[in-house]
C-alpha cells in the first residue's frame, strides 16, 4: 500500500472518530433557525426544527395552581437572564407534568420583557449525548430549556451518570444559558425494588444507592403532582369545555364527566381532555 493512501485512511479513521465523539473538524458550526423548539437527534447531533409544538394554553391547566406559579416563577426567572434551577416534575399520570413545561414555555414566548427562549427536547435514550449538545448550545445568544419527558433509569443503565456530571459538577458544568426540565411518574427516577435491591446486595449498602438517588437531589426544584379529587377533576372537566365552547349545561356535564372516571378507575386531566375531545366529536367540533 502506497504512504499516501495508508495515511488517507488513517486521516478517514479519524474524522469517523471524531464524528462520533462530537468534535468532526470537518462538521459545519452548529446555527440556531429561526424556531423556539427543537428535537434533539442523539445519533447525528443535530437539532430538528418543531414548527408547531402540540401543546395547550396556559390558563386552561386546572389543579396544578401552586406547582404551575412555582415553575412559571422559575422559567420567567431565567428567561430574564437572572438565577434559575433544574426542576424535575414528579407524580401521578396524566396530571399535566409535561403539558406545563410546554405551555410554559408558549406562555412566556408570547409576551415581552425576556430573552430568547428555546425549548429542546431530548429523549430519554439519548442522555449520553447531553454533554454534546450543551456544548452545542452553550455559546448561542438564547436562553435553552432541554426537557426530558417520562425520565426513569432501570436496573443495569449508567446514563444517569451523564445526566448527573451535566446537573451538578464534572469539569464543564452547565451552561449558564442552559436549563435542565424532567418529569418522571418516580420521585427518585428510580424504581423502588432496584433500590431495594441495592440496599440489599451491595458491599455498602448506603453508598450503592446513594450513587443512584442523589441524581434526584440535583434538581433544585421538585414539583410533586398528585392524584386529584372528585372536585378537581370536574373542575378540569368544566375548564376544558368552557375553552372548546361545548354547549352540555352543567349537570349534564358532571354526570357524564363522573360516569366516564369511572368506567377507567381514574381522574385526572388527561382523563378529563380525553372525556371532552369525546363530547366535542359528538356535537362536530374539534379539539
Amino acid at each position: 500500500m502506497k504512504t499516501k493512501d495508508y495515511l488517507g485512511r488513517i486521516a478517514d479513521a479519524l474524522e469517523t472518530i471524531a464524528h462520533a465523539l462530537g468534535t468532526n473538524p470537518k462538521a459545519h458550526p452548529f446555527s440556531l433557525g429561526s424556531e423556539n423548539a427543537y428535537h434533539w437527534q442523539g445519533d447525528t447531533g443535530t437539532l430538528l426544527p418543531v414548527p408547531k409544538v402540540s401543546r395547550v394554553p396556559l390558563s386552561m391547566l386546572r389543579g396544578i395552581d401552586h406547582v404551575r406559579d412555582l415553575l412559571l416563577a422559575n422559567s420567567e426567572q431565567f428567561a430574564r437572564g437572572h438565577g434559575a434551577n433544574n426542576a424535575l416534575l414528579w407524580g401521578a399520570r396524566g396530571m399535566g407534568k409535561s403539558s406545563l413545561v410546554k405551555a410554559i414555555h408558549a406562555d412566556i414566548e408570547s409576551r415581552p420583557g425576556f430573552k430568547r427562549l428555546v425549548l429542546i427536547e431530548i429523549a430519554r435514550e439519548d442522555l449520553e449525548t447531553l454533554p454534546q449538545l450543551m456544548r452545542a448550545i452553550s455559546g448561542q445568544d438564547a436562553r435553552f430549556i432541554v426537557f426530558c419527558d417520562d425520565l426513569s433509569f432501570d436496573a443495569g443503565e449508567t446514563s444517569y451518570k451523564s445526566l448527573k456530571t451535566i446537573l451538578d459538577g464534572g469539569l464543564e458544568g452547565r451552561p449558564d444559558n442552559v436549563l435542565f426540565y424532567a418529569t418522571s411518574n418516580r420521585r427518585h427516577l428510580m424504581p423502588r425494588d432496584m433500590i431495594e435491591n441495592e440496599r440489599s446486595t451491595a458491599i455498602n449498602p448506603g453508598e450503592a444507592v446513594e450513587e443512584k438517588v442523589s441524581l434526584s437531589d440535583r434538581f433544585g426544584l421538585w414539583l410533586g403532582f398528585h392524584n386529584s379529587d372528585q372536585d378537581t377533576y370536574l373542575s378540569m372537566v368544566q375548564g376544558y369545555a368552557d375553552f372548546y365552547g361545548l354547549s352540555l349545561d352543567a349537570d349534564t356535564l358532571r354526570a357524564r364527566a363522573i360516569e366516564w372516571a369511572a368506567t377507567r378507575g381514574s381522574r385526572s386531566g388527561r382523563v378529563a381532555i380525553q372525556l371532552v375531545r369525546s363530547l366535542a366529536g359528538e356535537e362536530g367540533k374539534t379539539v
